[in-house]
């Protein structure tokens, strides 16, 4: 198709707002017939973006420093949602194994793909591919979980899984992203350094460095975070506002500026607003907490469709037939190497989580807004091969879209992880408002059993609740200390539920 040059479209122009609502309109009904066939909405968004961008209709932006400040103010919206919509309380039992996997598994990651990049593939890729720190980068952008696919594909799916993984895998994304963006700006940096640095001297000033600067960058972005949560949370509890939106916008007021303070002052702000958010999402008795997380919810499905609709118009899918094979060879490599051996490695302290877990964890890892994000930001800066990093990028996020976030449930049934196997749902005659949720049952086996014989050693994940246990003929109303055993017939309400 000729790209139509008329539409050389600025961001600041008045006429984007009439381009904006039509593509949004599009991607609603793209959405709406995607669902049915179980592909992740953001890629639809992602291909729509790309079928209006500059090699499909002919759309392009030019100002990449205006695209890079929407696609970072969406992402925080995304992880402002994740962490207000985090609950400690489930969260406390696999918080050290959520922690290990988005900080040791990433790091095991991004030094295993790196290394493969390098010694692989590196003279295929020119530019980024000729130096070790240059591949570094390369898998630090890419490596990451991202939190708006996760949060998205997780909740809209309504997938329920076992041994506590939902919570966990949330964590993971959540943290993860201030991790690799973390990792992505310091390896800039160091890239710019070593052009300018000389023999053994210089290797051990960069390492010590970025060791620095990275300890830095977390400590401070912790610091900040806490800090600006329990202020928040006292203020929200002391302050008498009277609507309920004005609620979220001082929450949303908040959050951002723990974000851009961490960062002013030298700290990592994704890592300080999540912390925040986790914090005063957790507050008793939060002032319309119901409507708090409504708008928070609405504001991050517009968020998500911006942002990936943005990332596919500044995407150029002409210029990808040249690292097609290399991109394909590294996600491949991510996939079904570097990736399980994060996991698997970073999880072996742990003994409360089975082979079939940490296995379906290594499958969580997908890519999406972030790792374009952060492969734009290398374009922003200048640095050398930064279009090969950003096309490479956006293929393995397609990739990742298309295999992972299209066969998530698949895999958790066949990992006998999903709680919802029993495809006939007997509720023995109950029934439920719609509102008030979906009812479900579940038959209770041996493998639920494994972590404990109780109802609170199963560990449901948050919004899920047992209202009624059939044992046999008998019908047992249930709590926590309750001792299940194998075929018990388990009536399961899914829906929101408030602390």
């Amino acid at each position: 198709m000729i790209p139509l040059s008329i539409f050389n479209i600025d961001l600041s122009a008045s006429n984007l707002i009439v381009l904006v609502s039509l593509l949004m309109f599009i991607a609603i009904l793209m959405a709406k017939v995607g669902t049915r066939f179980g592909v992740p909405t953001m890629l639809l968004f992602l291909i729509l973006g790309m079928l209006a961008g500059q090699d499909g209709l002919g759309i392009r932006i030019d100002n990449l420093y205006a695209a890079e400040f929407l696609g970072h103010l969406t992402m925080t919206i995304i992880l402002l949602t994740g962490g207000l919509e985090t609950s400690v309380e489930e969260t406390r039992p696999i918080f050290r194994k959520g922690i290990a996997i988005s900080t040791l598994g990433l790091f095991l990651t991004i030094l295993v793909t790196g290394l493969f990049i390098f010694y692989a593939l590196g003279s295929r890729i020119g530019g980024a591919g000729t130096s070790i720190l240059g591949c570094m980068l390369l898998a630090a952008v890419m490596s990451s979980t991202d939190s708006a696919s996760v949060f998205s594909i997780l909740r809209n799916s309504k997938l329920s899984l076992r041994e506590n993984l939902g919570p966990m895998l949330e964590l993971e994304s959540g943290s993860n992203d201030p991790m690799a963006y973390v990792l992505t700006i310091l390896l800039v940096n160091l890239l710019e350094m070593a052009n300018h640095s000389q023999g053994a001297g210089g290797t051990w000033s960069l390492i010590l460095l970025g060791g620095w600067v990275l300890i830095r960058q977390i400590a401070i972005g912790l610091i900040m975070g806490i800090a600006m949560g329990y202020a928040a949370r006292w203020l929200i509890l002391k302050i008498h506002l009277q609507s309920s939106p004005l609620y979220s916008i001082l929450i949303l007021s908040i959050a951002l500026f723990a974000n851009g303070a961490a960062s002013f002052i030298g700290g990592n702000g994704l890592l300080a607003l999540y912390v925040c958010a986790i914090l005063i999402g957790n507050t008793e008795d939060l002032p319309c907490r119901k409507e708090v997380l409504l708008f928070f919810d609405g504001l991050t499905w517009l968020s998500q469709l911006m942002m990936f609709l943005l990332l596919g118009l500044l995407a150029r899918p002409s210029q990808m037939h040249t690292i097609l094979l290399p991109a394909l060879l590294i996600g491949l490599f991510i996939l079904f190497v570097a990736r399980p051996a994060g996991i698997m490695l970073s999880l072996i302290p742990f003994r409360g989580i089975s082979f079939r877990a940490k296995l379906f964890t290594s499958w969580v890892g997908l890519k999406g807004a972030g790792p374009i994000l952060f492969a734009l930001y290398t374009v922003i800066e200048g640095v050398d091969g930064s279009n090969e990093i950003f096309n490479i990028v956006f293929t393995i996020t397609l990739l990742s879209l298309l295999v992972q976030g299209m066969t998530l449930t698949p895999v958790a049934r066949m990992l006998n992880l999903s709680i919802e196997d029993d495809p006939k749902v007997e509720t023995f005659g109950l029934e439920l408002p719609e509102e008030m949720g979906m009812l479900r049952d579940h038959t209770v086996t041996e493998v639920d059993l494994e972590r404990g014989e109780t109802l609170r050693d199963l560990h449901l994940p948050h919004g899920i609740r047992v209202i009624m246990v059939r044992r046999d003929s008998r019908y047992i109303v249930p709590h926590g200390s309750l001792k299940l055993i194998p075929g018990d017939r388990l009536i399961i309400v899914l829906g929101d539920t408030e602390d």
